[in-house]
């Protein structure tokens, strides 16, 4: 099937947490047979940040940032078997959901693919039934989640939806496995992470506070923001990671920290990319407590779970590089026995390809 696909960007990670999720999908649907075309926007500086190129399984359109490049590229959406538009392109999103679905022809599968539902859901329920989102979902074929659960579920049924499913993150091995440690990212807990305003607290909380009661440790923090966050003197910022030095970046620490945004610690259910990566790459992964971790890794054996910065800095204590490395190991058989991209890929393909099964069957 042709896909059309409207998210904030497949080519740069630079303040776009999604761009691994987008790669290993859309990658394994290409393996499936779709033909997939990303449209992405100028926007927030990530094309001169980008990760990679234009791979030969999706083409890519990039368009100028603004409503007159989105209206003409939503309504190439009339062109495809599959409608999807992504949350948080950062750029017109309000028009690309309404301009997209309308274009989509009659029997094209129109599909919202949110990549942060918590975040969704509380703006809904702050609008109330204007919101874009609720009036479009009578009209959706699916909504696909980054994670969240039965209960973003439960919550999207609730306000319309027909189908919604958690296509959770994973690991995609060609991608992330275990690098050679490099000396410039040696640490003892390294966290990386954008500085956002429904994390922050979370990050003081779980990553700074433990640092300044381990003056003797070594704490690395990676990621977009940091530049003038006042921080402990044993904590070394190093601003945007890209993509290309993730492994590494978790390889050289005794141990690896997962911190959720408030949202996604408040429904559970939610792992992130860092999560996956962290484990492919067979780091010791540390994380904040939320619910559903165990269906994902299990606590004490391929995972440590924390529940303040008082726990993180007790399993900074005890950890020894012989108990990091079997927690490592632990996590990355777990990865690539249930949580592969190939098997989130061949989960998507399935629902498109019943759901064109059912399409034709009504005409």
């Amino acid at each position: 099937m042709k896909i059309a696909f409207y998210g904030s960007s497949l080519l740069s990670s630079y303040w776009n947490g999604a761009a691994t999720y987008y790669r290993g999908l859309l990658a394994e649907l290409a393996r499936h047979g779709h033909r997939i075309t990303f449209y992405e926007p100028d926007a927030f500086d990530r094309q001169a940040h980008r990760d990679i190129e234009p791979p030969d399984w999706a083409e890519v359109v990039v368009y100028p940032a603004t409503e007159a490049a989105a209206t003409e590229v939503a309504g190439r959406a009339a062109t495809v078997d599959v409608v999807v538009k992504a949350s948080g392109v950062g750029m017109f999103d309000d028009l690309l959901l309404a301009r997209t679905m309308a274009a989509a022809r009659p029997d094209a599968i129109r599909i919202f693919w949110d990549v942060d539902a918590a975040a969704t859901l509380d703006e809904i329920k702050m609008d109330g039934p204007e919101h874009p989102l609720r009036r479009a979902l009578g009209s959706l074929d699916f909504v696909l989640t980054y994670g969240g659960g039965d209960p973003v579920v439960a919550a999207y049924r609730s306000l319309g939806a027909a189908r919604c499913v958690p296509i959770y993150n994973a690991v995609d091995p060609a991608v992330h496995f275990p690098a050679a440690p490099d000396p410039r990212l040696a640490s003892d807990l390294a966290l990386l992470a954008n500085r956002l305003p429904d994390r922050e607290r979370r990050i003081e909380q779980f990553f700074l506070e433990p640092a300044a009661s381990l003056p003797d440790r070594h704490f690395l923090l990676g990621g977009n923001g940091w530049g003038d966050k006042s921080v402990p003197a044993n904590v070394r910022t190093l601003g945007h990671v890209p993509t290309r030095d993730h492994n590494a970046f978790n390889s050289s620490a005794l141990a690896v920290l997962n911190v959720a945004r408030d949202s996604m610690a408040a429904v559970g259910f939610s792992p992130a990319t860092r999560v996956f990566e962290a484990a492919g790459g067979a780091a010791c992964l540390i994380t904040d407590h939320w619910e559903g971790i165990e269906l994902f890794l299990k606590p004490d054996e391929e995972v440590l779970v924390a529940r303040d910065g008082r726990d993180v800095a007790d399993h900074m204590r005890s950890l020894t590089p012989e108990r990091a490395r079997a927690i490592g190991a632990a996590a990355r058989r777990r990865v690539l026995s249930e949580h592969t991209y190939a098997r989130r890929g061949a989960e998507v393909d399935a629902l498109l390809r019943a759901a064109a099964r059912t399409a034709r069957s009504v005409a």
